[in-house]
C-alpha cells in the first residue's frame, strides 16, 4: 500500500495507509460513513482530510451515488495527474450498495462544442444479483 501512496506523491502516514487499505479491502466504493464504521480508531475529520489528499493526488475516484451522497474508491491508476482506470459502476436500488464493473470501461462521449470535460463516469442503477436472488 505504501508504494501506491508514494507513486501518487502522497506522504505516507499511518492513517493514510489505514484509509487506503480499507478502500482496497472493501472491493467497492464506500461512503464516508462506511469508512468511519470500518476505521473506528480514526476520527471523521482525519478520514475526510485523508480523502481530500487522495483526491488531489488522483488516488481515489469520487462517485456521486444516485442521490445517496458521495462514495470513494481507490484508484489503481499509475499516474498522479490523471485516472486511467475508469470503469462503470452499478448502484443497487434495494441494498443501496455501489459495485465496480471493472471490466466495463466508461464509454466515450463527445461533449458539444464549447464544453470542457474534466471527468467522466457512468452509473447504472437496478438490482444487484444478491438482491435479485
Amino acid at each position: 500500500m505504501e508504494h501506491l501512496l508514494e507513486e501518487h506523491g502522497v506522504k505516507v502516514t499511518a492513517n493514510r495507509i489505514l484509509v487506503a487499505r480499507a478502500l482496497a479491502d472493501a472491493g467497492r466504493p464506500l461512503s464516508l460513513m462506511e469508512l468511519e464504521a470500518k476505521l473506528e480508531t480514526i476520527d471523521k475529520s482525519a478520514i475526510f482530510r485523508t480523502l481530500a489528499a487522495f483526491r488531489e493526488a488522483h488516488l481515489v475516484h469520487v462517485l456521486e451515488d444516485a442521490g445517496e451522497g458521495v462514495r470513494y474508491e481507490l484508484c489503481h491508476s499509475h499516474h498522479h495527474d490523471q485516472d486511467d482506470d475508469l470503469h462503470v459502476h452499478f448502484f443497487c436500488t434495494k441494498c443501496h450498495r455501489t459495485f465496480c464493473l471493472e471490466d466495463t470501461p466508461v464509454p466515450p462521449v463527445q461533449a458539444p462544442e464549447g464544453y470542457e470535460v474534466e471527468t467522466r463516469s457512468c452509473l447504472l442503477k437496478g438490482v444487484c444479483p444478491e438482491c435479485a436472488g
